[in-house]
């Protein structure tokens, strides 16, 4: 009988310690809703997920070492995980994103990209995960607006949303992501204004919102975004003209705004910046180039074509560090092309279907 009772003991001891190293049951119930809302055929990803210990060898989700709650959310569609290899393929996953992740308050990352098929929204409860640092959904077809309280993920350094279909404008409240590093929302269907307060987001590096439907002006208080260095407002519904302090901000290095309806003059500050990625073609800039290259401007790409350009190329312009790729096509500039030794190097259709430029490489003034 003591033989029995001491063996019992023994059980329920690990028994205990084994429950004590689980996942709490309410974790477990929410990525069980998670995965019934999901549906991926091909990979079997979530065969993995059985069992009442999510924290041991479920794929994708990591716990904290300590608490045992989940931590992270990592499945992406693309990947060189040995699951991808061995089936040849990469992910594909219909269904949506259950509220129930926001019974996961734990949460540090959630990654659920390039599925292709997840749908629905994203949903608005998921503002509450105060510890939310890294949320990208990137290559689905999530569609709805972002949550208009997004502001209140203050740790988030990550909101990566491209590549789905959302629809509506940026909420003001992003501006309240003091601690956001890289914005990314191209490749939907977003709307009105860039929100006025967006300069308030001091450790943002990268703002990419290509190819929307946003309108409206380029708000000046983008220049007080100190640390941006990348910039893409390429292929949307923005009107009015360039700030001038674009071309003074301290770190910017690529800006895109082609395919807008941006009017007025080019700032001079721009051809004399540290941008070396300039890409102002297919909008309605008029007036001249302005003559103040120098040898602070580098550029590995210069696009001013599909413009109302006129007069000269600037003799300046020879006087520049370096410009790579050229493109002054499609414009109405006029004059002798200067002579340059990193000219030698452009094709005439860098300069075509202008008004009466001369010289090489066209034909001879």
């Amino acid at each position: 009988m003591g033989t029995f009772l001491c063996w019992m003991t023994v059980v329920l001891v690990f028994a205990a310690s084994m429950t004590a190293n689980a996942c709490p049951p309410s974790d477990l119930a929410a990525l069980q809703a998670f995965k019934t809302a999901l549906h991926e055929p091909y990979l079997g990803i979530f065969n993995s997920w059985t069992g009442t210990d999510c924290c041991n060898k479920w794929y994708g989700i990591t716990c904290d070492p300590s608490t045992k709650r989940v931590a992270d959310i990592a499945l992406r569609g693309e990947s060189e995980d040995p699951i991808f290899q061995k089936a040849k393929r990469t992910g594909y996953m219909t269904g949506s994103l259950s509220p129930a992740l926001c019974k996961l308050d734990r949460l540090s990352n959630i990654i659920i990209a390039d599925w292709k098929g997840i749908s629905g929204i994203i949903p608005p409860c998921i503002t509450a995960l105060p510890f939310l640092r890294h949320l990208d959904l990137v290559g689905n077809q999530i569609s709805g607006q972002i949550p208009a309280d997004i502001g209140k993920l203050t740790q988030l350094t990550v909101l990566n949303l491209a590549d789905n279909k959302l629809t509506g404008s940026i909420p003001k409240s992003i501006a309240n992501l003091s601690s956001l590093m890289h914005l990314d929302l191209r490749n939907n269907m977003i709307s009105g204004n860039i929100p006025q307060n967006i300069g308030k987001l001091r450790m943002l590096s990268r703002a990419l919102l290509s190819n929307n439907q946003i309108s409206g002006q380029i708000p000046n208080t983008i220049a007080h975004v100190y640390r941006l260095s990348d910039l893409d407002l390429s292929l949307n519904r923005l009107s009015g003209t360039i700030p001038e302090s674009l071309g003074k901000m301290a770190v910017l290095a690529t800006l895109n705004l082609d395919g807008n309806m941006i009017s007025g003059s080019l700032p001079a500050s721009l051809m004399k910046s540290g941008i070396s990625i300039l890409n102002v073609s297919k909008n309605a800039i008029e007036g001249n180039i302005p003559d103040v290259f120098g040898p602070r401007s580098y550029f590995m790409v210069m696009d001013m074509s599909y413009n109302k350009l006129k007069g000269p190329i600037p003799k300046s312009i020879t006087s520049a560090s370096y410009i790579g790729h050229l493109d002054l096509s499609y414009n109405h500039l006029c004059g002798a092309i200067p002579a340059g030794s990193w000219f030698d190097h452009l094709e005439a259709s860098s300069f075509t279907n202008n008004d009466c430029l001369c010289g090489k490489p066209l034909r001879a003034c």
